[in-house]
């Protein structure tokens, strides 16, 4: 094919499987197996790791936290140690926590994507990793709303990651997972619903 390197047909290649991980919806097939029902069917009504925790139990909680991390994680280590351009790292971890979210396996009704956007996050920086984790813990106890938590988090950790002088790919990364991650968030905005035991009212 003329014009089209090998080179970029994989770093396509490596972004598509990024969706295609993201889109393995763990905490609805965990549910379903462990309880025969949809996790999305009660609850906050998403398939993320702390529904699941409540319908199912910890176990089933743990292991989809830890499903979502690593769906997370290795589409992004594998584009950044085999992609062959800058931007093909940024756009994997977008478009695996867009498959996290819209997932082509169910019907494009997924989760919220804080956990698999950790994993991407883990893939290229444990210290940045931390860190993020420890804003969106601090955010939570002052604002007491998960989802208003999470779209301010995704919105300021990439200039928080400049500002201290971290690795260009993981700031060009987080701009793209917070981006989507506060998309995603924005619908919950006003939910009453606490998913989280940090961000109950007293």
């Amino acid at each position: 094919m003329p014009g089209i390197s090998v080179d970029f047909l994989l770093d396509l290649g490596l972004a598509f499987l990024g969706y295609l991980c993201g889109s393995l919806p763990f905490a609805v097939w965990v549910t379903r197996w462990l309880k025969g029902a949809d996790v999305r069917s009660s609850g906050s009504g998403h398939a993320t790791a702390t529904n699941t925790l409540r319908q199912a139990g910890w176990g089933a909680g743990v292991l989809v936290l830890l499903l979502d991390i690593t769906k997370g994680f290795l589409p992004v280590y594998f584009a950044g140690r085999f992609g062959n351009s800058e931007w093909v790292t940024p756009v994997t971890a977008a478009l695996t926590v867009v498959g996290h979210c819209w997932p082509v396996f169910a019907n494009f009704r997924g989760g919220m994507g804080l956990a698999t956007s950790g994993g991407a996050i883990l893939a290229l920086s444990p210290l940045g990793f931390l860190i993020g984790v420890a804003i969106l813990v601090v955010l939570v106890l002052l604002i007491h709303h998960s989802a208003r938590a999470s779209v301010v988090t995704g919105l300021i950790i990439p200039w928080v990651y400049r500002l201290v002088g971290m690795r260009e790919v993981l700031f060009q990364a987080t701009l793209a997972l917070g981006l989507v991650v506060a998309i995603r968030f924005l619908v919950d905005w006003n939910r009453r619903y606490r998913e989280l035991w940090l961000d109950r009212e007293k």
